[in-house]
């Protein structure tokens, strides 16, 4: 074994983690990737009666009807832009550990690069934004602040009974009524 392979294995590499990158407006932002289920373009969707304005609707995805959120809207009040860069991001929504996952539709604008990086590369950026607590740490680059979306904390107790109750409705339920 050559002296610079036995420095590289006696190295050992930085943690590396691979995020989705997306905008809102003209901010960044990213997922990690072990989140993403799916990249899908942007699909019709059923609205949600009287749900938040965020919540764009549903659709149906290979049997199951999968909610789908505008983070755009959720974030700043203003609906995704319609580009062809736009696209319906599922991730496995799991608020805590004692649930399952279950898929969760996202809105993402220009979501279309991806980025390696050790997570420990982004940092607190020192505000307490109680009000979008799933905004996490920023990471500095060439191209400015990126900010990590943590799909756990997407979603508050009160969207989160309407959009996944517990237990889960059952359909025959629903046609009984009057």
């Amino acid at each position: 074994m050559s002296e610079l392979t036995a420095k590289r294995i006696a190295v050992k590499p930085a943690m590396q983690a691979l995020f989705l990158v997306f905008r809102i407006g003209s901010e960044r932002y990213a997922l990690q990737a072990i989140e993403v289920a799916e990249v899908l373009p942007r699909l019709p969707l059923k609205p949600i009666p009287r749900a938040p304005d965020w919540v764009a609707g549903v659709f149906a995805y290979r049997g199951t009807v999968v909610p789908v959120i505008d983070l755009s809207a959720l974030t700043f009040g203003l609906p995704a832009q319609a580009r062809t860069s736009t696209r319906l991001v599922l991730v496995n929504y799991r608020p805590d550990e004692t649930v399952e996952p279950q898929l969760l539709g996202l809105i993402l604008e220009q979501a279309t690069d991806t980025l390696r990086c050790n997570p420990a590369d982004f940092q607190p950026y020192g505000l307490d934004n109680r009000q979008a607590p799933y905004l996490g740490p920023v990471r500095e680059d060439a191209q400015g602040l990126l900010q990590w979306v943590r799909v756990a904390d997407l979603l508050d107790e009160q969207v989160r009974a309407l959009l996944f109750p517990s237990p889960p409705l059952d359909p025959a339920l629903l046609e009984e009524r009057p």
